[in-house]
Order: structure tokens, then sequence, then C-alpha cells
């Protein structure tokens, strides 16, 4: 069990998502940067869908019940257990009693707390994530408030070295500046071809009309070749929307299902987790790429937590 000291209401206990329920107007919701969560599990040999605790606001301070292992990933914080300052993308085991405080990040928007064995809420709808929009799953329907305890699953087997383990960074963590790739989405013929190519030669400021739900971006104005009214059509996260303000909208864990807006692109999978540590005043960019590139993306990010997680499991000890 553990117990919250210190939160704020966008603070949450959040997994992979719900999969395959759009049809069904359920949205993924889950972690924003997917990337910081998996390698957290990894680092503590968790399965893949253990659910985690998602800091979005700071300072957060909690205290452990019982001795677990744990890890610390996604935005560059200042985390302290017992005291001790931890190093970024760090696992190390914590005791009873044992208080971890985390302030606010100097780069990046949400950091990711993984205990050993998963946050043991109940299951909805296939996963554990919160969803704040609708208010349901993960702790109560909610977001971690004082006095909060929650359980834990059972840990894995074997414990970590004296002073843990930690990870390198993964693939494009610290490449400054980079693009955000995409791909064309449905209505992208219909965009003039000053849109198109005004998306990926602009920089484009994030907004603080921003949550998890979307991304509201500040810009040039995108413009169609014609306007015309769309039926209500299937959306999902990294959708690049573009309302009738010309600047786009990205879809994020808790988008909509659907909506009627014109799609001029789609964030791949393995970017998303740049919109999730994007901070408002950042700047962001678009680069198109092709639907080989945005695979090949997807198998260099989980190469690189089959090692994580092969490696890490060479560290634990019974």
């Amino acid at each position: 069990m553990i117990e919250i000291l210190s939160s704020g209401a966008l603070n949450s206990v959040q997994d992979r998502g719900r999969r395959g329920l759009l049809s069904s107007g359920v949205s993924r919701s889950g972690a924003m940067d997917l990337v910081a969560l998996d390698a957290a599990n990894a680092l503590i040999g968790n399965n893949l869908d253990a659910a985690a605790i998602e800091v979005a606001a700071f300072p957060f301070r909690l205290r452990f019940e019982a001795a677990t292992t744990i890890a610390i990933t996604g935005a560059a914080v200042v985390a302290r257990l017992a005291g001790r300052r931890l190093s970024p993308w760090w696992a190390v085991e914590a005791r009873a009693g044992d208080e971890l405080t985390i302030d606010p990040p100097t780069v990046g928007a949400r950091a990711y707390v993984a205990v050993g064995g998963g946050l043991d809420v109940p299951a909805l709808l296939g996963g554990r994530a919160t969803d704040l929009k609708s208010g349901y799953g993960g702790h109560q329907g909610r977001g971690l408030l004082r006095g909060d305890r929650l359980p834990l699953g059972a840990r894995p087997t074997g414990r970590l070295p004296e002073g843990g383990i930690g990870a390198l960074s993964p693939p494009g963590r610290n490449a400054a500046g980079r693009a955000l790739r995409v791909l064309p989405a449905a209505e992208w013929g219909e965009f003039t071809e000053e849109a198109r190519e005004r998306l990926s030669s602009v920089g484009w400021s994030v907004t603080t009309a921003t949550d998890r739900q979307g991304c509201r971006l500040d810009g040039p104005e995108l413009r169609r070749e014609r306007q015309r009214e769309l039926l209500s059509h299937g959306i999902v996260s990294g959708t690049v929307q573009v309302p009738p303000s010309g600047r786009p909208i990205v879809q994020l864990a808790e988008a909509n299902t659907c909506g009627g807006y014109p799609k001029i692109a789609t964030v791949i999978e393995a970017d998303l987790w740049r919109l999730g540590q994007a901070m408002p005043g950042d700047e962001l960019r678009f680069s198109v790429v092709s639907r080989a590139e945005a695979l090949a993306a997807l198998r260099e990010a989980a190469d690189w937590l089959d090692r994580l997680r092969s490696a890490a499991a060479l560290y634990r000890v019974s």
C-alpha cells in the first residue's frame, strides 16, 4: 500500500490504456508518454500492462507502507527517496516508511512512478487507466488527492542491487527540436498546397488550451481549397484536425472517438510521447514521412524496450 501525502488533481493512475474500443465510443486514455511508462515497468520487471502514477502536478509526495521496488521516468524532475536524490530514469528499492518527493520538472511535463507489481486498482473495460474526462477507471475515476491509499500488486521476483539501476535515454529522447513525424490524413488533399507546405515548414506553439484530450497549437492559418461540411468521423490519438480558425488541434490520450473537423495529418504512434511531454510555449514542428518510416520507428522503439527489459532482468537478484 502507498499513501498520497501531497498531490494535484491532474495526477492519476494510468496504464497503456483501453485498446480496441473506439468503435464503442471508448477512448484509449492511458499514459500520455507510453515510452516512459513502458520503461518504468521494464526496469522493475512489471508486466507491460501494469498501472503506475502519472505525475503532471508538482510537487508530489507519497509514502510507502511496505518495502517495494520503484522506478521514475519521463520528465526531467528532481526526485528524492528518503531524502536521497535519484538519478533520471532510475529504479531502486524502497523500504517501508520511505517517502518519495518529486519536484517540478526542468524539461518535460509528466513523470511516471511505477511500483513493483503495479497499482492494484480495479480493472474496467480491460484497463486500469483513469479517464479524467469521463470520470471512470483508475482510483475512483479521478485524480489523486492527499490521503488516498493505493494497493500494490504482487511484486516480481528478485531485488535490485544496492543503489539501483537506470536506463539510457530511449530513441530520439535527446533530439532537441526534432519534428513530430506525421502521415497525411483523409482530408490532406483538400488543403491548399501552401497549407500543406506550411504544416511542415513553420514552428507551432503549444497553447495553454492543452490537456489530456488534445493539444491546441498556434501559428499561421491552414486553409482548404474549398469549405465543405463533414459528417462526424472516427479519429484517434495523434489525429491533427483543423477547425475553422485554421490552427491545428492534435488529439491525445483522451481524445473523442469521432469529430467533424477536417484531418490534415496524423502524428505517428512512435512520436506521441513528445506531445505528452510538451508544455505551453514549447515549439513543435511537423515532418511528413511514409508508412514504412512510421513502422520502422515503432520497431526501433520496441527493440529498445526489449533490450532494456532483458538488461534489467540481469540485475535483479533473488
